[in-house]
């Protein structure tokens, strides 16, 4: 718990520079990219989970069901989906409205990162 709390303060500070760096940077668009940061960590930690219980990476759906996490697809403007592969995955938030960033994701680095 207390390494969550530490990476959350970590990326919500980021996340202020992100929205104080771009125009129109909000404090409601830094919460929002701290929120999707804070859900995509908790899909790949999920992934890690599924990969330790069953060997595979999920889709997002399948995290869900397995109830290995109960999140679900959406933090507007934000949509979740996961992308696997055998030996990985990406979990990717892709915004639906000109904001920025447009594309947060994480891997199974647990690197979250970011595109204009």
């Amino acid at each position: 718990m207390i390494a969550i709390a530490i990476a959350v303060y970590l990326y919500s500070k980021d996340a202020q520079n992100i929205a104080g760096s771009s125009p129109g940077g909000t404090l409601t668009s830094q919460a929002e990219v701290t929120g999707v940061r804070t859900d995509l960590l908790s899909i790949a930690n999920a992934e890690r989970s599924a990969m330790a219980s069953e060997g595979k990476y999920l889709a997002l759906d399948d995290l869900v069901a397995g109830h290995y996490i109960t999140m679900h697809g959406a933090r507007p403007p934000y949509t979740y989906e996961v992308e696997t592969s055998g030996t990985g995955f990406r979990a990717v938030a892709t915004r639906s409205d000109s904001g920025k960033p447009a594309q947060i994701w994480v891997d199974e680095t647990m690197t979250v990162q970011s595109s204009e």
